[in-house]
């Protein structure tokens, strides 16, 4: 099958590359030149582990190609994913279509002949219907159908979540766009991976409660954990003993300093904004959003109170810059909160992220960047680890003790055991342990 996507972006491009791989060709259509250039230069603009392998290995098959030429790209198609981009609108918090509906503007000067226009996209309920009346008004003659298919894509593991997912989820009413949709992803069915086939305002809809549900889940065992460090009890411990039990699961019950990245902080802002709009507000995400805004500066708050109530004219050395590990991504990521905090609090920052420094560099003023953690540590007031990035799970804890200034550890991610950081002469602060 011949797919065009557009938007070469995080979404875009690992979709294309995988649908590739599963033998379709596919176009990843980007109106950024530089971009385009350097993909078919083989340079992958993001980070994610095997995709620079995949799309190298699909663009040598010749199943893969990149181009700035959205018009040929979507003649010869036939089915047209919409991958762009959707960010918080800048001050009300409502997502940004533009992108989406200037995408269904140019396809519907594009296709020919029976299309099926997927929205990869995250969007808001409704969104399909405004993008199949953009293109109905600008070609009433076109034949096709507008679909929803959301993405559930962990960054860090976009690749095996994309091949092995636990469901594939196609909203739309037309029989022969779902065909055409089931084709695509026929590949999968080896896996018995379940097609769930609803409504294109319920799958839509789907996609925001999913992350929803799981923002809520990490900011429930965050509050628990604060909830444990007052009453002496031990957070992991809680997690495993309620994980356990089939009806709540053990995944996303890890305590830490909140979450962010690129999907979690605007999809829940933009339900709430959805939710209000139809008047159906959903008060307990409204919490969730709140509560983790607030948490994140509260975790610097928590290193100073380590470091004595002051780290004034201190030098505090930070561990894990991006939201998560295996990712370049910074959006939203805790770490420019706490960092911020101390800033403000007038201490010193030298920082260290296996792949986020160069993202971190345009968010982040003042901070000085160091070769690895050893340097990281090296004459600081105290060190704090924010991402748990592998290469920080087993530090030389003699060595790390040496470099620092003084021996003050604040473990935001619950990485090292507390009997083992005392033992080896460390004052260790971690969350909701105690």
């Amino acid at each position: 099958m011949h797919v065009a996507m557009i938007g070469a972006g995080y979404v875009g491009l690992v979709s294309g590359a995988c649908f590739a791989d599963f033998g379709h060709e596919v176009c990843c259509v980007d109106k950024d030149p530089a971009k385009i250039d350097a993909l078919n230069r083989g340079e992958i603009p993001i980070f994610e582990p095997g995709l620079a392998e995949l799309v190298a290995k699909n663009v040598r098959e010749g199943r893969l190609t990149f181009t700035t030429d959205l018009t040929q790209a979507v003649r010869s198609a036939e089915s047209v994913f919409i991958a762009v981009g959707t960010p918080s609108r800048r001050g009300d918090g409502h997502a940004d279509l533009s992108y989406v509906y200037q995408a269904a503007r140019d396809i519907a000067a594009a296709i020919d002949g029976y299309t099926v226009i997927v929205t990869k996209s995250t969007v808001p309920v409704g969104t399909g219907d405004e993008v199949e009346r953009i293109i109905r008004e600008a070609r009433p003659d076109a034949d096709f159908a507008v679909v929803s298919n959301p993405e559930f894509l962990r960054e860090g593991a976009a690749i095996a979540d994309f091949k092995r997912p636990d469901r594939i989820v196609i909203g739309t009413d037309d029989e022969r766009a779902l065909s055409v949709m089931n084709d695509i992803y026929r590949p999968l069915y080896l896996n018995q991976s379940p097609v769930l086939a609803m409504t294109r305002r319920t799958a839509e809809l789907t996609k925001y409660a999913a992350n929803a549900f799981l923002a809520t889940k990490i900011t429930f065992i965050n509050e628990i954990a604060d909830l444990c460090e007052h009453v002496g009890a031990n957070v992991q411990d809680v997690a495993r003993g309620i994980g356990l039990d089939n009806r709540i699961g053990s995944k996303f019950l890890h305590a830490g300093p909140g979450y962010g990245g690129s999907c979690f902080p605007k999809d829940t802002l933009a339900l709430i904004k959805t939710a209000q709009d139809h008047e159906a507000p959903i008060r307990l995400v409204e919490t969730v959003a709140a509560v983790n805004s607030q948490r994140k500066r509260a975790m610097g708050r928590k290193v100073i109170a380590a470091c004595g109530g002051s780290v004034r004219g201190k030098t505090i050395a930070v561990l894990g810059l991006t939201f998560k590990p295996n990712t370049d991504d910074m959006r939203d990521a805790p770490s420019i909160d706490v960092i911020t905090a101390l800033q403000d609090a007038g201490a010193r920052v030298k920082a260290y992220d296996p792949e986020g420094m160069e993202a971190a560099r345009s968010m982040l003023t003042d901070v000085h960047y160091t070769k690895d953690a050893y340097d990281c540590a090296n004459d600081a007031d105290a060190l704090v680890l924010v991402t748990e990035w592998d290469t920080f799970r087993a530090l030389d804890l003699r060595r790390l003790k040496a470099a620092l200034a003084e021996p003050v550890v604040v473990d935001l991610r619950n990485v090292y055991r507390p009997d083992e950081m005392r033992r080896h002469g460390f004052t260790y602060v971690s969350i909701g342990r105690p």
